[in-house]
């Protein structure tokens, strides 16, 4: 389900301050029944990896390699490229307090992204490319009768072919690649159950 960036903005979050000069670009929830009490998002990051996302529907991975042969050709995920320079990067804004008390190290590569924080019930990660830089954010808070997962992107224009890229792309995200990991992150979930219960 998609969520409303003005509900969003309304929670409590690190990320509305550090992001406050990136555009949110849209907003999923994603409500995962049971579990108990005591679950983290720190705890739960083995259910939320899709480096293997690729192989899980034949479309998505038809997808992901017209985008990974582009990439290739124009050279848009070269890091050491003058479109998307490793330095335009924001682990620099990140105070030491709050790099001292991330959970996994700001800068580590985790399929593809790169970490910027990681606490107990909020994560952000971000990609810079030759066509964006991205951040993507989950958070984690208890509901009634479960987990809400919120999992927001945001953009900023690295050139003048971000906001044409992102339209494109948009309806495939959307429609398609959002759905499918969701899917995955709430079977993943069911299964944890199951074998805590075990």
């Amino acid at each position: 389900m998609r969520l409303s960036p003005e509900v969003f903005r309304q929670k409590l979050l690190y990320a509305h301050t550090f992001l406050a000069d990136v555009s949110l670009h849209d907003v999923w929830a994603i409500h995962l029944k049971g579990g108990g009490p005591g679950r983290t998002l720190h705890r739960l990051q083995p259910l939320l990896q899709f480096q293997n996302i690729e192989r899980v529907h034949p479309i998505v991975r038809g997808l992901f390699a017209v985008r990974f042969a582009l990439g290739k050709l124009f050279r848009w995920d070269n890091d050491t490229s003058d479109v998307a320079p490793a330095s335009a990067s924001y682990l620099h804004r990140l105070p030491a307090a709050d790099h001292a008390r991330s959970l996994t190290k700001p800068g580590t590569v985790n399929g593809g992204f790169r970490v910027i924080y990681e606490f107990e019930n909020e994560a952000m990660s971000e990609i810079i490319n030759g066509t964006v830089h991205a951040f993507s954010l989950l958070t984690m808070e208890s509901t009634n009768d479960g987990y809400q997962i919120c999992w927001a992107i945001y953009v900023k224009n690295v050139n003048w072919l971000t906001p044409f890229y992102m339209a494109l792309i948009d309806p495939f995200r959307r429609i398609l690649v959002y759905p499918v990991l969701i899917r995955q992150m709430e079977r993943a979930w069911a299964e944890r159950l199951r074998g805590d219960e075990a």
